[in-house]
Parts: structure tokens; C-alpha cells; sequence
């Protein structure tokens, strides 16, 4: 009896009441039949709450002998599975005698269901060596996980295995291989699935525009939507999903609304429950916020999808009021966010002048208990972009479970702000304790050795990141960048050359490094090998040129560089000018560099007058300073190296006045004087020496060292001076 109530309430969904009744069998102290368990594991396998439950029902079993039931042994499976217990789930696969069909694909369902790709593909291989046949649904689940891992090599291995079992004629099977292609970057292959395919719905035309639109072809997956309409099938809501992205993507907003009115006309979402973030995303990429908004009216609070999408694209193109403005009016209207919403409106402030806001978001999150992995990461990301590394800190310490997404916002948050030692002590912890890391951990340590200098760090951090195989483009661009800066140009050029793909950062990066050298020659033979290549320079790249002819003090090639922009198209900005100025005004050439700043496009900022002002300390021409008072007298910056420069010009002339005025702008304006430190590193660790800063290395071992060496040239000093006078008086 009491079996057929739990069978019944299984069957109904109804799992706690089914659990009580297995509580209440057990209370009765009656012998319980095998056939009880499969539907109370069942009912177990419901809810992560009840895994505690379902491992006393294995105890159970156990004591009952009924253990290696086939059906008893898959129903555990199936528990510990979705439960998410993969490891008792092994343990009960592992113990089973007879391991069947449905034992190896209850296995397999379970890893990919729990994010575990890699070992589902590991035990469907040990499936298929074992001699067991797999079906066509534990192919289409293998499929999707190839999908999701995004390994080619591993997808057409396992395309060569269904073609081997002839599954190739399974649509729905097609279908995720096409899919699975297209999410590895194979879109040809694609292709030809999609050729394959014999009579063609509207879902594999929909898959295939997906493809398109994934791969960056949104005109063909216009085309393909073009040619399903005529070849008669009738698109989905996920197809017109998938088109006004393209169109959203192409900037089309005629063929946007042409597929809106399409919708309309054929009543495909009356109420805009399922397309409204398509419409909203569509109407804001073409410039069209207005009729974005009137789509947000229309769909009300019925569709908090079509509110993230709207304020994540205004966060985006750095409209963060707007996306603000949007975010309170949710709160006003008693939409209730969800953690998307929230990330996007904290990630909106991620700048000092809207921290404040940050932190009221962040308060609302605490009052509301909505809080997940994105929500952390972005109030990391938050408070680290803020200067607040101590807030970002203390949201990180308590972050109970931290994913490589979060242990690489605080290493980039530490990087970000200056704090170089602490992200490379980061990253040690995350090497000895075996953490996960991935390209953005390497990335984020690699630019905190180049800002400290760290060569032997550096260099440990290369071996460990070709140990993990994880190299790609932007870390072999970072590594170019700290080994030019850390004074190690023959392995920059050695990772350059060695590099299969270079990208318009990847170039400009080495013409730097043999900037900061002094390799003008160089410099200028990589950039016409960039342009000889294809790749148009833009402007980080003729700033790097610019610089290189600084560093040399080439004029010549200066003048060259800086009207060969035009030829590509672009216009020199104020750092451009600042640089050229900055080259005239230490060759000598200032009525050159005054000439230039007189006829730019726009008005000279701090930056641009500091160059000349530079230049006139250096060659003793006070007269020039004087004539260009006024002009320096209108400039309000908050560059403390400005005012550090004029302030000291004055004070070396003898000017007090100018002197205090120029110090009292600095406190009005809340600016410091950012001191200046040297560094040292031994034993692969840096220390820091500053002035009036007391080290913790060895500082008194140093004064007396100092001291010592400080009278030794007294006594030499001495002793010259005393011969030379026994020379003169002889």
C-alpha cells in the first residue's frame, strides 16, 4: 500500500510528501519491498535538500542486500547525480557488477548536467572502449557538452563516432551538431551539416542563423532568414529573436522594424513577453533610445529581461546616468531586480564620481538578500576601479566560495590600483593551493611584474603560465611589455617573433619596447613591417613612434611621424602634440613647439604648456616662461606634475610669490605630490625605497653601511687634498 502512495506521489511531483510516507513505512518496522526505493530515491533526486535523506535510503539498502539491484543501482545513480554528489555517484557506478547501457549514459548525463564536461567525455570514451552502444539522445547530450567545452579537436571526434553509428539522419542530432561547430568556430563545418539536412524546419534554420550571428556573419544569417521565408517555413519566436540581432548588430534599423511589423502582423507575441529584449537591444544599437524606452512602457513589469538588457546596453556605451535612471525607476515601480540588474548598475559606477551610488546599490543588495557570483564580482570590480582596494578587499574576504572569476577581479583590482606586490602574492597563494586560474590570471600578475620591474618574477610567471598551455594573443603581449620594461629586450623580441598572430597592440607593444630603449631604428623598421602587413596603425601606435624619436631625441624622424597620421586618417590628439612638443622643446627648437602649439585645432591642455615649460627649464630660457604667463595662469588641471614643475621653476628663480601661489592651487585642489621610489629585487621578491620612508629590509644595515662608505670618501678626499698640497708647496 504505502508503495503505491510514494509511487503515485512521485508521479505527481508531490516529493516531500512522498519522503514522509518512506518516513512513516520506516516507523513501522515492516520489511520494505525493493520496489519501494526506486520511487523514494526518485523523490530524493528532487531536491539538493534531501541528498541527506537519500543517503540514509542507500544505507538502507545496503542493510536490506538489495544493493546491486540494476534498477536500485541506476536509481542511486540517478540521485547522486542531481543532487550533485558526482563523487558518490562514481563510487556507486564503480561497485556495480554489470555496468549497462543505461548505467554508463545515466553517468554521463549526470557530469554534463553538473558543468562537468570533461570528465562526461572521459567516461563516453570509457563507455564506447567498455563495447556498450550508445543511443542517439547520449550522443545529442556528448554534442551539447563538446559545445560548451568549445574544443574542435574533441568535436570532430565525436562527429566521427556518430557518423561511424549512422546517426547522421537525426535532426535533432544534426542540430546540435551544427550548433556545437558553430560554438567551436567551425562555421564551414557548420555548414555542410546544414546542407546535409534533407527537409529542413524551422528549427535547424533557426540554429543556422544562430551560427551566423555567433560566428560575426550577421548578413548571412539575414540571407539564410531570407531564404527560409521563401522556401515556405514559417520562423519561431526564437528565429525573430535571432534576427533582430543581426540587425541590431548591422545597425539596420528598416529591416528591424520590417521583421517587428512580421511579428505584429502574425500576432507572434501579442504581449511582448518573449522579444522585447531583442526590440530593446535593436532600438539601442541603431541610436533609436526612444522607441527602446516605449517598448520598456509597453511590456511594464512583465519582462525584467527586456529592463537588463536596456540598462546593460546604456552601461556599455558609458550612458551610466541613463542606466541609473533606469535602475531607480525598477526600484519605483517595484520591479524587483534580479542579480543581472544589479551587476549592470554597479558596474555603472564603477568610477570615483559615482561611487557614492555604488554604495547605495551595494546597500540595496545587502537589504535584499540578492546576491550571487556576478553580483560579488561586480562590486569588486566596483570598488577596485574606484581606488577603494581596501572595500574591494573586504568584499573579497567574504566571499565564501570564490571562483577563478572572482579570485581575478581582486589580482586586477590590486593590479589596477598600483598595488603590484599584493597581486603577485595573490597569485603565489593561488599557485600553492592548486586554484584554478586561466589567460586573465596570468594577464592580471604579468602587468604587476612589469609595473614593479620584477624581471625574476616575470620570468617564473612565463615558465608557469607554458607549463599550464594557457598562451595566448594578450598574454604574449603582456609578457613583450614586461620584459621591455623590466630591461630584458632580447626575450621581448624573442616572444614577439615567436608569436603566430599579432594584433594592432601586439605591434605597438614592441615598437614601445624599442622606444623605451633607444632603438629608433628599430622602432621604425617594426612599424614598416606592421604597415607592409596589412595592419593600419591607428593612434597608441604613432603615439609609440613619437616616443621612440623622444627617447632618442630624433627630430628629424619626429616631424616625420607626426604628419604621416594625416595619410592614415588620423588626427593628432593632445597626447600626440604633448609628445612632439615635448621633442622640439629638448632639441632646443621652443619657437618651433610654440609655433605648433599656436596653430593646433584645439586649446592646449596642462600636458601640452608642461612640454614647452620642460623644455625652457632645460635650455635656461626663463624669457620664453615669462612671455607664456598668461597662458599658463588659465590652465586648471588636476596633474600634479604640473604644478610640481612650475612651482619648482619659481623657487629656483627666486619668485616666492609664484612659488605659493602655485603650491596654494595644489591644495585647493586636494592634489599631492606623488613621491618617487626605487626598487630593488632579491630573491624574486622587490622591496621599495622611498624618501622619508622607512623600509623594513634592512634599513639600519643600510644607514651604517652608508655612513661607512660616507667617510671612507672623506678620508680620500682628504688624502688627495693633502698630496696636492705637498705637490704646491714642493
Amino acid at each position: 500500500m504505502y508503495g503505491v502512495l510514494i509511487k503515485c506521489n512521485v508521479w505527481c511531483q508531490l516529493l516531500d510528501t512522498a519522503i514522509d510516507l518512506y518516513h512513516k513505512l520506516v516507523l513501522e518496522k515492516t520489511q520494505i519491498s525493493k520496489f519501494v526505493f526506486p520511487s523514494v530515491l526518485r523523490a530524493c533526486a528532487g531536491s539538493r535538500e534531501n541528498l541527506r535523506v537519500g543517503k540514509k535510503v542507500h544505507g538502507r539498502i545496503i542493510k536490506s542486500g538489495v544493493n546491486e539491484d540494476a534498477v536500485i543501482e541506476t536509481s542511486l545513480l540517478c540521485m547522486y547525480g542531481q543532487t550533485g554528489n558526482l563523487s558518490d555517484a562514481e563510487k556507486v557506478f564503480d561497485g556495480m557488477p554489470v555496468r549497462d547501457f543505461v548505467a554508463w549514459s545515466t553517468l554521463v548525463s549526470s557530469c554534463l548536467e553538473n558543468g562537468e564536461v570533461v570528465e562526461a567525455l572521459r567516461i563516453f570514451k570509457c563507455m564506447v572502449d567498455d563495447g556498450v552502444e550508445p543511443d542517439a539522445v547520449t550522443m545529442i547530450s556528448v554534442v551539447e557538452g563538446c559545445a560548451e567545452l568549445g574544443c574542435l579537436r574533441i568535436a570532430r571526434s565525436v562527429h566521427g563516432q556518430i557518423m561511424r553509428k549512422m546517426f547522421d539522419f537525426d535532426e535533432i542530432l544534426c542540430y546540435s551538431l551544427l550548433t556545437m561547430y558553430s560554438k567551436c568556430g567551425d562555421l564551414f563545418s557548420a555548414e555542410r551539416i546544414f546542407e546535409k539536412i534533407v527537409t529542413k524546419s524551422a528549427v535547424s534554420w533557426t540554429a543556422m542563423i544562430s551560427s551566423y550571428n555567433r560566428g560575426g556573419f550577421s548578413e548571412k544569417a539575414l540571407r539564410s532568414f531570407s531564404e527560409m521565408l521563401k522556401s515556405g517555413i514559417e520562423p519561431k519566436l526564437v528565429t525573430l529573436y535571432s534576427v533582430l540581432s543581426s540587425c541590431g548588430l548591422l545597425g539596420l534599423i528598416r529591416e528591424g522594424k520590417s521583421v517587428h511589423g512580421f511579428a505584429v502582423r502574425r500576432e507572434l507575441d501579442p504581449k511582448y513577453e518573449s522579444l522585447s529584449p531583442a526590440l530593446v537591444e535593436l532600438y539601442a544599437e541603431c541610436g533609436r533610445l526612444s522607441d527602446s524606452e516605449t517598448v520598456l512602457c509597453v511590456v511594464g513589469d512583465r519582462n525584467i529581461v527586456a529592463w537588463n538588457s536596456l540598462i546593460s546596453l546604456y552601461a556599455h556605451k558609458g550612458m551610466v546616468i541613463e542606466a541609473l535612471c533606469l535602475f531607480r525607476e525598477m526600484v519605483t515601480r517595484r520591479i524587483r531586480p534580479d542579480s543581472f540588474t544589479l551587476a549592470s548598475s554597479i558596474s555603472a559606477c564603477e568610477n570615483t564620481g559615482l561611487v557614492q551610488l555604488g554604495k547605495q546599490i551595494h546597500g540595496h543588495v545587502i537589504r535584499t538578500d540578492v546576491s550571487d557570483e556576478f553580483v560579488q564580482n561586480a562590486m569588486i570590480d566596483m570598488y577596485s576601479k574606484s581606488g577603494l582596494v581596501d572595500s574591494a578587499c573586504t568584499m573579497f574576504d567574504r566571499i565564501i566560495h570564490k571562483s577563478v572569476v572572482t579570485w581575478n577581479s581582486m589580482l586586477c583590482g590590486f593590479s589596477q590600483n598600483g598595488n603590484s606586490l599584493e597581486a603577485i602574492n595573490l597569485f603565489d597563494y593561488m599557485y600553492r593551493n592548486c586554484l584554478e586560474t586561466n589567460e586573465v590570471t596570468f594577464l592580471a600578475v604579468i602587468q604587476a611584474c612589469s609595473s614593479i620591474g620584477s624581471l625574476e618574477k616575470g620570468k617564473w610567471v612565463h615558465h608557469k603560465l607554458i607549463l599550464c598551455g594557457l598562451k595566448d594573443l594578450y598574454t604574449d603581449t603582456a609578457l613583450v611589455d614586461m620584459y621591455a620594461k623590466c630591461g630584458d629586450l632580447n626575450t621581448a623580441e624573442t616572444v614577439f617573433k615567436a608569436m603566430s598572430d599579432r594584433s594592432i597592440v601586439s605591434w605597438s607593444s614592441m615598437i614601445n619596447a624599442y622606444g623605451m630603449h633607444g632603438r629608433i631604428g628599430s622602432a621604425i623598421s617594426t612599424f614598416d613591417e606592421m604597415v607592409e602587413s596589412g595592419m593600419k596603425p591607428n593612434e597608441v601606435v604613432f603615439m609609440n613612434v613619437l616616443s621612440a624619436c623622444g627617447h632618442s631625441g630624433s627630430v628629424e624622424h619626429g616631424k616625420f611621424y607626426f604628419d604621416l597620421m594625416k595619410s592614415f586618417g588620423i588626427l593628432p590628439n593632445s597626447e600626440h602634440f604633448a609628445c612632439f612638443i615635448d621633442l622640439l622643446s629638448r632639441s632646443g627648437d621652443l619657437k618651433e613647439a610654440y609655433r605648433t602649439i599656436k596653430e593646433m585645432p584645439f586649446l592646449a591642455d596642462a600636458s601640452v604648456w608642461g612640454s614647452l615649460v620642460n623644455g625652457c627649464k632645460i635650455h635656461q630660457r626663463m624669457d620664453i616662461i615669462k612671455a607664456i604667463k598668461n597662458d599658463l595662469s588659465d590652465i586648471v588641471t588636476d596633474d600634479t606634475g604640473y604644478y610640481t614643475l612650475l612651482s619648482n621653476i619659481h623657487a629656483e628663480e627666486g619668485e616666492w610669490e609664484e612659488f605659493r601661489r602655485m603650491r596654494s592651487a595644489m591644495r585647493s585642489l586636494n592634489l599631492k605630490k606623488v613621491p618617487g621610489y626605487s626598487s630593488i629585487e632579491i630573491d624574486q621578491k622587490v622591496f621599495r625605497f622611498g624618501a622619508g620612508v622607512e623600509s623594513c629590509f634592512g634599513t639600519e644595515e643600510i644607514y651604517r653601511f652608508l655612513g661607512s662608505f660616507q667617510n671612507l670618501t672623506l678620508e680620500a678626499d682628504y688624502y688627495r687634498l693633502t698630496n696636492y698640497e705637498h705637490v704646491i708647496d714642493s
